[in-house]
């Protein structure tokens, strides 16, 4: 795995999923989440309680595969998986990943907008609703919720904001401690910073509760938080 040192040098732009990112993607990851194995195993336990033979699975914003490949790796139901990601460097990857594994998954390289989701019971989409500005968020969550089988399952994982702005900043500092530990320095974690101002545009959790709800969903949860690190479960019923 390759070592992430994207930002040590002065960026020159906006953060994006190019090739210098996804070349790096699943040690970012892991150096950069808190508790990413956690949360790759809590989508994978939840999503399988409600899969049965043959269900498609999509992953919105798949970047590597990890996630697809943990699913399929931890259940003998033969699935229809489905990534989805606009980036042609994350697709690569992934697509070699999965033929390392012998996990056969479809790979699509397009705009979720433009992708016609067919009838499934799982949708994922891990830290990918956060790079999504808010109107769209909203109609991308709702074609989320209209493409879902009865009693099917979207879950999802945010960075997430209080609107406590005295905790939100204890909430950064506490962050920014965890990253410090996993090797970044203080020049790199300012970098990444700036690189994803106006990018990344978190929600707080009744922000995304409300954007659930107004979807359709009757039933939202939150199964994994630490401190800004979110995932959550949203269940399709009549």
């Amino acid at each position: 795995m390759k070592k992430d040192e994207v930002f040590k040098e002065k960026i020159k732009k906006q953060f994006e999923f190019d090739e210098s990112v996804a070349s790096v993607f699943d040690d970012m990851l892991s150096r950069s989440v808190p508790f990413y194995e956690e949360m790759l195993h809590l989508t994978t336990t939840f999503g399988l309680k409600y899969l049965e033979q043959n269900d498609r699975v999509y992953d919105l914003g798949c970047s590597t595969a990890s996630t697809l490949i943990h699913l399929a790796k931890h259940t003998n139901l033969k699935l229809d998986l489905v990534g989805i990601d606009s980036s042609s460097a994350m697709l690569q990857r992934a697509s070699n990943k999965a033929k390392a594994f012998g996990i056969e998954i479809t790979f699509l390289e397009d705009d979720f907008f433009d992708v016609e989701l067919q009838k499934s019971k799982l949708i994922i989409a891990n830290y990918t609703l956060q790079f999504i500005r808010p109107l769209k968020r909203e109609q991308l969550i709702k074609k989320i919720y209209e493409s879902l089988e009865d009693g099917g399952v979207f879950i999802f994982s945010e960075k997430v904001i209080t609107e406590d702005k005295v905790l939100n900043k204890y909430f950064i500092d506490e962050y920014y401690n965890f990253k410090k530990k996993q090797g970044y320095s203080e020049f790199e974690i300012a970098q990444k910073r700036e690189a994803l101002e106006n990018v990344l545009i978190p929600y707080s959790y009744d922000e995304n509760k409300q954007m659930i709800l107004d979807a359709g969903f009757k039933q939202f949860d939150c199964i994994f938080k630490w401190i800004n690190f979110a995932t959550f479960i949203a269940i399709k019923k009549q």
